[in-house]
């Protein structure tokens, strides 16, 4: 690959990191329903503070405490998914280079161009 073809870090930097979306998400559902840090951390069974770093975008969250989180708000892994696929859609566009998939296995019929796939 040569020097030109390589992405730049400008630009690759304009893709927001898969925490950030999910932090986002998280805290707009939270706010949405007038819930407090606090609450949620105590529904969910984990602390307080990391929740907040995780809304923030500072930690990344392990899939069972991504589930806690989602759960304590009344969502369920695929809510949070299908919402932090909206945002990522939104913001990074389609490349040219993406391979998309059509046909093929049945769970993958009708899957066109700009969709993006999320596997939990």
């Amino acid at each position: 690959m040569s020097n030109q073809e390589r992405p730049t870090a400008r630009r690759v930097a304009q893709e927001p990191l898969w925490r950030h979306v999910v932090g986002d998400v998280l805290r707009r559902q939270r706010r949405a329903q007038g819930r407090t840090l606090q609450d949620v951390a105590d529904v969910a069974g984990i602390s307080m503070p990391y929740l907040s770093e995780v809304e923030r975008g500072r930690k990344e969250a392990s899939s069972e405490m991504l589930a806690a989180a989602a759960g304590a708000l009344g969502l369920g892994l695929v809510d949070v998914l299908t919402l932090a696929q909206g945002e990522l859609t939104r913001a990074a566009p389609v490349r040219s280079t993406l391979s998309v998939v059509r046909g093929g296995a049945a769970g993958n019929r009708g899957v066109g161009r700009g969709t993006v796939c999320l596997a939990a």
